[in-house]
């Protein structure tokens, strides 16, 4: 008698385990301890006192950011360069262009900051961080991780030794290729130093912040001045 109780109650638990694993389109089914991975859904501009919400304050769902706090992005930033001791406003530093407009940021897209013995130096630091491992440290693509990973670019020839500043700070904040974005990573202003830096590399700027003078340009003086 109790081994037929017992298969009467097995059937009937087996039939509803059975029956709640059912499920339609628009039914899940019944779910087993669902608050283990269902969280409380609770509306971020819900203000209101005395809400569902107890664990903050008076019920609120939406606290205030702590003093101090600076936005990831969509921040206004100065500058203070300590080799000229000049202090400028960079502005809104915010950059929206879209991944793949490369062409249209290298036409529009300027410095913000004046490439200076300072910010070249801020910038080298910087590369040195977050580049240098796979451009190498003369910018040939010959960094420790570039040799493994491969298809780096050399900074320092062809045509991305002509790249300008727009150029350049789109493809760190985007990525281009091989290379990954680095925008979440660093924000403008340091991308900015870095660009200043990579410039250096490029041939294109000396370490003090001067254009660099080549031997074509000299000529190209030499002859106005024998004409003057």
């Amino acid at each position: 008698m109790n081994l037929k109780k017992y298969i009467a109650f097995s059937a009937v638990v087996t039939s509803l385990v059975l029956h709640s694993c059912q499920r339609g389109p628009n039914d899940p089914g019944t779910e087993f301890a669902p608050n283990m991975y269902v969280s409380t859904a609770y509306e971020p501009y819900s203000m209101v006192k005395d809400s569902t919400n107890k664990i903050n304050p008076y019920g609120i769902n939406l606290r205030e950011p702590a003093q101090g706090t600076v936005a990831r992005r969509n921040y206004k930033t100065t500058y203070k360069d300590a080799s000229t001791g000049e202090e400028y406003d960079l502005g809104l530093m915010v950059y929206r262009t879209h991944p793949d407009s490369l062409e249209e940021a290298a036409k529009t897209l300027k410095n913000p900051l004046k490439i200076t013995k300072q910010v070249i130096a801020e910038g080298k630091v910087l590369y040195e961080y977050f580049c240098q491992h796979c451009h190498g440290a003369e910018g040939k693509g010959d960094g420790k991780v570039g040799q493994k990973y491969g298809g780096v670019a050399n900074l320092t020839g062809g045509q991305i030794a002509k790249a300008n500043g727009g150029h350049i700070f789109h493809v760190i904040t985007h990525g281009k290729g091989r290379m990954w974005p680095h925008g979440s990573q660093m924000n403008a202003l340091e991308r900015w130093k870095i660009v200043s830096y990579v410039h250096v590399l490029q041939g294109q700027i000396n370490p003090d912040g001067t254009p660099v003078v080549k031997e074509e340009e000299k000529k190209e003086e030499k002859k106005e001045e024998t004409k003057k």
